[in-house]
């Protein structure tokens, strides 16, 4: 894990919009901190790094925005993404998660997904590749926005305001929040038997492969 806090200090507010906007909606966003990054911009605004209100007003407008994006990335090449190859940028696979998880939960996704990593990414694309249209998208991406990015943002800048010392405990706390983050995904991974299998073999070959290596 790297140290976000002194990545915000050093990306300064204008870095974590930019983050919070990537991660939002553009495909190549996946892999940032979102949850954690909010979290402990919070809690720098607490300890007067940061202006509280610029910083929530700003992630709600980036999340958005992000979002938007997102969605109009789905709805310019839809169908065209799942043709794409896999690249370090692009992963099919979160794609596909985040369309079985629209399906399952329809324009309630768009808020769910906020609080999962790699499905809030993809979950505004598949919304514009499906038939759902901008002004319903944008009320449910309004309400996730100020859920995720005001909700999160303001717990970390509390949290820091009414403990003292917190910055003490700053990063058992992220390291609970990325759990918290990634267990849903890790649920939807585990809960079907084939998935459960097909995970399962491809752990039993990678250690197969590290003992190889090793005795060669």
């Amino acid at each position: 894990m790297f140290d976000i806090e002194t990545l915000i200090k050093t990306i300064g507010l204008l870095g974590v919009l930019a983050i919070v906007f990537t991660e939002s909606g553009l495909l190549f966003g996946f892999f940032l901190p979102g949850d954690s990054l909010l979290f402990t911009a919070g809690f720098l605004a607490s300890q007067n790094f940061l202006d509280i209100k610029i910083l929530v007003l700003g992630c709600f407008i980036a999340a958005v925005a992000g979002d938007s994006v997102g969605y109009y990335i789905g709805h310019k090449f839809g169908r065209k993404l799942f043709n794409k190859e896999d690249s370090f940028l692009f992963h099919k696979d979160h794609l596909i998660r985040a369309q079985e998880f629209y399906k399952k939960h329809g324009g309630k996704a768009i808020i769910l997904a906020r609080f999962m990593p790699f499905i809030r990414t993809f979950a505004p694309v598949v919304a514009g590749i499906g038939s759902m249209s901008y002004a319903t998208f944008l009320f449910y991406n309004f309400l996730g926005g100020l859920l995720w990015a005001i909700g999160i943002t303001l717990s970390g800048y509390f949290l820091g305001s009414l403990i003292p010392d917190v910055d003490k405990y700053l990063l058992p706390i992220i390291g609970l929040i990325i759990i918290l983050s990634i267990s849903p995904g890790l649920y939807h991974a585990f809960k079907s038997k084939e998935q459960r299998n097909r995970i399962y073999a491809f752990v039993k070959q990678f250690i197969a492969g590290q003992i190889s290596d090793k005795i060669k």
